[in-house]
């Protein structure tokens, strides 16, 4: 298997070639709810997640500023990150652009007014804690207030597909 190296500078800094360099890491994907105006909640599709401190007990995501909720997503004070499990692809159109959301989606509401979406793999509420620059998306770190677990295996994003996790 031959190495490609791809460096990345002022000459040669399309977005496209670095998109695909980033692409070799795999994540695992989430979908972010808020309460949203009048309660009616929003979701959003992300694999811009990260742990970033066990003390205090700190996370993190990127939106991009270039959605049409972002506003929304960067002044919520409280969200919830869900971790899909593998068997949740259909939720990955319903929360992307232009999706239905959670319109008709059986839910469950937090003790901060955040929707919760069943069947997720884990799910971690946040108050947030900090916004920093990001470029062309926004970091929001927050403050974990609660995390809860469930069996089962994380549905994958790499190289711009989806998959699942197969252990050595």
């Amino acid at each position: 298997m031959g190495q490609q190296i791809q460096e990345i500078g002022p000459e040669n800094a399309e977005a496209v070639a670095l998109r695909e360099v980033l692409g070799r890491f795999a994540t695992g994907v989430t979908v972010v709810s808020i309460a949203g105006e009048g309660g009616q909640g929003m979701g959003f599709t992300a694999n811009s997640f990260a742990s970033v401190s066990l003390e205090p007990p700190l996370v993190l995501w990127s939106p991009a500023r270039s959605s049409s909720r972002f506003a929304a997503f960067a002044a919520a004070r409280h969200y919830v990150i869900h971790v899909l499990a593998e068997g949740q692809t259909e939720l990955l159109a319903r929360f992307a652009r232009g999706g239905a959301g959670f319109d008709g989606l059986p839910r469950s509401i937090n003790a901060e007014g955040v929707p919760l979406i069943a069947g997720a793999l884990a799910r971690i509420h946040c108050v947030q804690h900090a916004t920093h620059d990001g470029g062309d998306h926004l970091i929001i770190v927050g403050r974990v207030l609660r995390a809860e677990r469930e069996a089962g295996a994380p549905l994958v994003f790499s190289q711009g597909r989806y998959g699942r996790f197969s252990p050595f």
